[in-house]
């Protein structure tokens, strides 16, 4: 008899510590099953927070004056990282062929100017709205002549002592600067006789003194600046031979082919160009941010 019920307290004790053993195994997994999903939630979160910060995949049609071409192609890796879905297009050339361009229906979301001249005309036709454009950076006017070489010119007042002028069309906001320089001095008939290469944007007038093609040239003192190996600086436009400020606004274009991602896009773009990141990059390449 007392083996009989020795066995059956044994028994009795194994089913218990059975039972323990299996509700413990249960309650882990239900743990490891909770852990799991917070885990996977977080995870989930956080995919989704990144694919926010980083926007929609777009396309930014960007105009901008040739004179913007080397910072912007700076900014444009930079930006790479802070928005990797968008895709920077740019079109360099003369802001007046920008404006006609963008006038005559070119897919464009962002001008950035070198004259308010150009982008004053796109808010009047309806082009660009007033409240979306930015005043944002200056520059000066500089004439220029190959390094090294000789010239009896010592300034914008005896210009015309120089066998021949790179200059570039009136149709381009540093041609402007320069015939405003010349009206401002009255020599701009003595000027107009010369011999005189217009070029099709400033780029052109700098690849052309720095070549040595023409004994002098005005450019932008960023273009200078750009090759400075290449091109000495004879001087620099003061504020009586130039009293309109060189002054380059960015705006939004409304653009009848783009999405909503793309608008967007647009806009956080001209956002950024407004940040000490990019304005830095300007400074660098010889810019002054606007005030």
């Amino acid at each position: 008899m007392k083996k009989l019920v020795s066995s059956v307290l044994v028994l009795c004790m194994i089913a218990v510590a059975l039972a323990g053993c299996g509700n413990k195994s249960t309650e882990t997994t239900k743990a490891t099953e909770a852990t799991a999903s917070t885990e996977s939630a977080v995870s989930t979160e956080a995919v989704s927070e990144t694919q926010a910060a980083e926007g929609e995949a777009a396309t930014v049609q960007v105009y901008i004056a040739a004179s913007l071409s080397n910072a912007m192609d700076e900014i444009s890796a930079n930006y790479k990282s802070v928005q990797p879905n968008v895709d920077l297009v740019f079109n360099a050339g003369s802001s007046g062929k920008l404006q006609t361009q963008i006038e005559e229906g070119g897919a464009c979301d962002v001008f950035f100017s070198a004259a308010t001249k150009q982008m004053n005309a796109l808010v009047e036709g309806g082009y660009v709205q007033e409240a979306d454009v930015t005043d944002l950076l200056e520059n000066k006017v500089q004439l220029i002549k190959p390094a090294g070489t000789e010239t009896k010119v010592t300034g914008f007042e005896n210009i015309t002592d120089a066998a021949n002028l790179a200059l570039a069309a009136d149709t381009v906001p540093v041609g402007q600067y320069a015939r405003e320089i010349f009206d401002n001095l009255g020599i701009t008939d003595q000027v107009m006789a010369m011999e005189i290469n217009e070029c099709e944007d400033v780029s052109a007038v700098l690849a052309a003194v720095s070549e040595g093609s023409n004994e002098v040239g005005i450019v932008y003192a960023t273009d200078a600046a750009s090759v400075a190996d290449k091109v000495d600086v004879i001087a620099t436009a003061n504020d009586t031979e130039l009293k309109s400020k060189v002054i380059y606004p960015v705006g939004l274009v409304k653009n009848t082919e783009a999405d909503d991602a793309e608008v967007a896009a647009a806009k956080a773009f001209v956002d950024y160009l407004k940040t000490p990141e990019a304005t830095s990059v300007f400074e660098k390449y010889g810019f002054t941010v606007n005030q």
